[in-house]
């Protein structure tokens, strides 16, 4: 009982300090762990076999692979070809680069994905004379909703993958029929909520050939960089491999942390980068803060705190399946859009793992409903996720300011009406299962 004690108060203080953004998130996860070892409340061995190996390889691996392809142009040709498109209109430059980056979101990290597309999307508006505010969240959250999509899409699905064992398919398949929803629902409540900002240009001839001088000047900054056609082929000839090798993971049975690091080793090999440079564009901090929660979470749980939080709330709401599969989905979307939803979801697996042993509910529905509303609820403020975060940063050094009320503001209906459609499929899926 003492050590569970210690165990939660640790835990309680790096949560916060986490949440308060006080200290860098991996120190504090970290200086939580070292403090539980130095109280002899864990041994090293124990600590160092509650780390998810597995799903600290898939993040190394994936970044990796992000990493060769953020140096190859890919992103920079993508962008500039999408601003291209929109020949300037406001409604253009909305869809064209929400699809873009929902669709990258899914399949590569979103953080990376925001990094790319914002600046864009910034010089684009800002030199057009609209207001960048409204598209710079826009792509946030819309790269929140892509990522929600696959297991290597979003950080929490990630975890769910590794710990629960299930595989890139059964996201896929599962998850992306409501995230498709989620987009047109968030794309047309995006619309309709700023009709008046996404009018069609001014058709005076001195407008229109300014816009087209701003879209020559975007083509010559983001494209003066040298492309090599042969190390952009073997880029995206790994990526696509990658991909591939995820959705035969049942035939080869290769776990997506294997894939992911065989991958980025091979891509490492073929490109002969600099290894050193490109070891210097990993998250590092991401996976020590990755690693320490696990440790933090897995004494939690091996103390018994874990079964007394699953069984004095969640398991006191009954054995309705609708009412726990709601009850998760909901709780998972407002807590995650205040906390960081890593945490979170760590925390949150034993105890969804808890209420499957009382009502076994099928077909993994109960995961599906923690992954919709860890990765949706982290639209709810700018602090849910980290491409909020990134992509409020990336503005500010364009002089562009956007408040927490702000952003708050626009991204709140859209959290909403995402998890709306998320319970109505969650509903009808549950029901046609049982």
């Amino acid at each position: 009982m003492h050590d569970a004690l210690i165990a939660i108060i640790v835990f309680v203080m790096v949560y916060a300090v986490i949440s308060f953004e006080l200290v860098n998130k991996a120190v504090a996860a970290l200086l939580g762990v070292m403090v539980l070892l130095a109280l002899h409340v864990v041994s090293e061995e124990q600590a160092a076999g509650y780390i998810d190996f597995e799903t600290i390889m898939l993040l190394l691996g994936m970044m990796s692979i992000v990493a060769i392809l953020r140096k190859s142009g890919f992103f920079t040709i993508i962008s500039v070809k999408i601003a291209e498109l929109t020949k300037g209109s406001p409604l253009k430059i909305l869809v064209l680069f929400s699809v873009v980056t929902a669709t990258l979101s899914a399949f590569l990290d979103n953080v990376t994905t925001v990094l790319i597309i914002v600046p864009i999307v910034i010089e684009l508006t800002s030199g057009m004379g609209l207001d960048p505010k409204l598209y710079v969240i826009s792509q946030a959250v819309i790269s929140n909703i892509g990522g929600t999509a696959t297991l290597i899409g979003d950080p929490p699905n990630i975890i769910i993958g590794s710990k629960v064992g299930l595989t890139f398919n059964q996201f896929i398949l599962n998850l992306t029929p409501p995230v498709l929803v989620c987009f047109v629902a968030g794309l047309i409540l995006i619309w309709a909520a700023n009709r008046s900002k996404f009018k069609p240009i001014d058709t005076n001839l001195e407008k229109l050939f300014s816009v087209q001088l701003l879209l020559a000047k975007i083509r010559h900054d983001f494209l003066d960089i040298k492309i090599d056609p042969l190390f952009l082929t073997k880029s995206l000839g790994c990526l696509a491999l990658a991909i591939a090798l995820f959705v035969t993971q049942t035939i080869t049975r290769l776990s997506p942390g294997v894939v992911a690091m065989l991958v980025a080793m091979v891509l490492f090999v073929i490109t002969r980068v600099n290894v050193e440079h490109m070891l210097e564009e990993i998250e590092w901090s991401t996976l020590l803060f990755f690693a320490g929660l696990f440790i933090l979470v897995g004494v939690l749980e091996e103390k018994g705190v874990i079964e007394w939080i699953a069984r004095n709330i969640f398991l006191r709401a009954g054995d309705n399946p609708y009412v726990l599969v709601l009850m998760v989905l909901w709780v998972s979307g407002i807590a995650s859009g205040f906390l960081d939803n890593i945490p979170f979801t760590i925390t949150m697996i034993p105890i969804v793992r808890l209420i499957l042993e009382t009502t076994p509910i099928p077909h993994n529905i109960l995961w599906w409903a923690l992954a919709l509303g860890a990765c949706l609820g982290g639209n709810f403020t700018m602090i849910g996720a980290s491409a909020n975060i990134v992509s409020v940063g990336m503005a500010k050094r364009f002089r562009v300011e956007i408040t927490f009320l702000e952003f708050m503001k626009f991204s709140l209906a859209v959290t909403i009406i995402t998890l709306i459609v998320s319970s109505i499929y969650l509903l009808i899926y549950l029901r046609l299962t049982l």
